[in-house]
């Protein structure tokens, strides 16, 4: 019964991972999308987000089935619990990709953000992609340290985010308020996804060692 218990949970967190893959790709298109104004890249990533949304209450699903039909204690309840907040939580990575190509769409055929700063947008969609692949690689090792590195992306991204608010607010700014409130929200947009794998990543820290030191608290999920 055990071993059939198990083999159920390391099945959740391939489900989670393989989520992870779809929410960096999501992301790389949407980015892709918003530096070229590309319409049809941004539409890929809008019509393929139901998908994510059909899996992840898939996930979920499995989670609870597990819950009540094997009543795990100690480290395997902790894992199945956590494995119901990490899906929330790639999920919302997944709505936030969702939401730059939703920009692009409503502001195609023009580009949402002007020439000047897209290295930034650039840069942080690059991030983005980079810690959806760590997101994964640790919810299947389930390693504390590769966990840890994920802070290091997100303090990438948070500097980022304020020096595009800088230049936002900055008096030589020369684009229109249309476009400084779209590059507000899209920058907002990455920090907020990069924080998402952030707290995977503390909660597989928080499986590993048992330390509550930086463990999120549960959160109503679905929301970006």
């Amino acid at each position: 019964m055990r071993t059939a218990f198990h083999h159920q949970l390391d099945a959740l967190r391939r489900s989670i991972a393989d989520m992870c893959d779809l929410t960096g790709t999501a992301m790389a298109q949407a980015t892709e999308a918003l530096l070229g104004a590309d319409i049809v890249l941004a539409e890929g990533v809008i019509s393929a987000h139901p998908d994510v949304i059909v899996r992840a209450t898939d996930i979920e699903n499995d989670a609870y089935t597990l819950l009540l039909l094997q009543a795990p204690v100690a480290g395997d309840l902790r894992a199945i619990l956590a494995s119901l907040q990490n899906v929330a939580d790639v999920y919302r990575m997944a709505a936030l990709a969702l939401h730059v190509a939703d920009t692009v769409r409503l502001r195609h055929p023009c580009t949402a953000i002007p020439d000047d700063i897209k290295p930034y947008f650039a840069e942080m969609g690059r991030i983005a992609v980079d810690l959806s692949r760590n997101a994964r690689r640790v919810v299947l090792s389930g390693n504390a340290e590769q966990a840890a590195e994920l802070a290091h992306d997100d303090d990438a991204m948070n500097e980022l985010h304020r020096l595009v608010f800088t230049i936002l607010m900055d008096r030589k700014w020369s684009h229109s308020v249309p476009a400084a409130v779209d590059s507000t929200l899209l920058s907002r947009y990455y920090e907020r996804f990069a924080d998402h794998a952030v707290k995977v990543g503390q909660r597989i820290i928080f499986q590993a060692t048992g330390s509550h030191g930086g463990q999120p608290q549960l959160e109503r999920h679905h929301t970006a």
